[in-house]
């Protein structure tokens, strides 16, 4: 039937047909034709999630502990701004995959010269690797918090989670994403119980999400906002989005896509607006426990694990911010060689098996970390976190770039192609993203 075959030929793509992306799922869950509207967005739900979790990563909290220690509730409003940056951009992810039948990889491959393909793939890899070093050590920080297991043994167990993708999903998609929602209610669940206890005013945390001139004048202020604003959209998710949208067996037909790109939308939306909850909360409880009893400069996680206790009164509050640490790390792991293989998939137009793709991306990331772990310690990691994040941010404009391009190109997307308003606060957005992460990389390599 023609709505199961792969992605036909389309005006404006040089290739006449496509292998599917994520093959094993493609389109492996049914969309129902009859029902209330409720029934179809639940139908829908799920990868916005699996998005949504790159955005609570570990990588962001030591920015969002930061800033709420130096400056209070002062930086909510940029991480509401960034949010709405990645809702946006999240968005015309999902729309790419669900109009072309392709994702972003794949896209990029159709759309550039081999070695212009080959470049943004190893750019791609490279971010990739970068991300799941975050959320492995990460994940090792919470294991040593919680249990005393030293980093790198912590490390070395990330791996365990490659076997929990490969048997969830043999057993489906589905699978996968009540995982990963499990996860993120775990950790909503630990933050609203230590927001409670940290007793915030939340006149101030209102007022807080109303931006104010002086995070543009103040310099400290304004290196945290961009640290806040240049890591949150994370480039993997834009390539993960665009793929795993085709789970779903929608319509092919023009209102069938413009169903799915609504409740795809939605989808994401909603998630996305928990990832705002989860990096608000803790930039909220570090304003709430540190900043109002005068420690400033609680950056490291290390730090605010072992601080709470004390400063709230209960050992419980340690323990429930290491489990959302732990469910964090653990969360991203699983999306981040997703991801892995999709890039692969795409840029390469390769099959690997689902293991060894996802081991190989595993391993990269491992193997530096246990080296500077065994070499220099807690305070090597910390150094390394800080790396990643720096490839993360030289990676981000080659992922949104071309994202923006191709929704924008009535030729690739026809009917469904980004309408004026949509194209020049898309091209805002980039421009805005690609502009702060070079000043974030000229302050973190000058010092300025």
């Amino acid at each position: 039937m023609k709505n199961e075959e792969t992605a036909a030929h389309q005006e404006g793509w040089s290739q006449t047909r496509i292998a599917p992306s994520l093959p094993e799922a493609y389109r492996s869950m049914k969309i129902p034709t009859n029902g209330s509207w409720i029934r179809k967005f639940l139908a829908f739900a799920g990868p916005g999630y699996l998005v949504a979790v790159g955005y609570m990563d570990p990588g962001n909290w030591a920015t969002d502990l930061a800033g709420g220690s130096m400056f209070g509730y002062s930086l909510l409003s940029v991480i509401l701004l960034s949010n709405l940056m990645a809702i946006l951009l999240q968005a015309l992810s999902g729309k790419l995959g669900i109009v072309t039948g392709r994702d972003l990889a794949q896209a990029c491959r159709d759309h550039y010269s081999r070695p212009v393909a080959m470049t943004l793939w190893v750019l791609c890899e490279l971010a990739i690797a970068a991300c799941d070093l975050a959320e492995v050590i990460g994940t090792a920080i919470a294991l040593n918090l919680l249990f005393g297991i030293p980093l790198i043994y912590g490390v070395i167990i990330t791996v365990v989670d490659v076997l929990l993708i490969l048997l969830l999903q043999n057993k489906g998609f589905r699978y996968i994403e009540a995982l990963v929602i499990s996860l993120i209610v775990t950790i909503g669940i630990c933050f609203v119980i230590v927001i409670i206890w940290s007793n915030p005013n939340f006149g101030d945390v209102a007022a807080g999400f109303v931006p104010r001139t002086e995070i543009i004048t103040n310099p400290a202020m304004l290196y945290i906002a961009i640290g806040i604003l240049g890591a949150t959209v994370m480039p993997h998710n834009l390539y993960l989005h665009s793929s795993i949208v085709q789970t779903r067996r929608f319509d092919q037909t023009a209102p069938g896509k413009r169903q799915a790109i609504k409740y795809t939308t939605w989808d994401s939306t909603i998630a996305l607006f928990f990832a705002l909850f989860i990096n608000a909360a803790i930039l909220v409880i570090s304003a709430a426990v540190f900043h109002t009893r005068g420690y400033n400069e609680v950056a490291e996680i290390g730090d605010a694990f072992h601080l709470l206790s004390p400063l709230l009164g209960t050992t419980l509050a340690s323990i429930l911010f290491g489990v959302a640490l732990l469910a964090s790390g653990q969360n991203s792991t699983l999306t981040g060689t997703l991801a892995g293989q999709i890039v692969m998939e795409g840029f390469l137009n390769i099959r690997l098996p689902a293991w060894f793709r996802r081991l190989i991306t595993r391993l990269i990331a491992i193997i530096p970390t246990v080296i500077v772990t065994a070499l220099y310690g807690e305070s090597g990691t910390a150094q390394l976190l800080i790396l990643s994040q720096v490839i993360l941010s030289l990676q981000l404009s080659f992922a949104v770039i071309p994202l923006v391009k191709f929704t924008s190109d009535k030729q690739k997307m026809g009917e469904f192609v980004n309408p004026p308003w949509m194209k020049m606060l898309a091209w805002t957005v980039a421009v805005v993203i690609a502009g702060l992460n070079i000043y974030l990389l000229y302050q973190t390599f000058t010092g300025l």
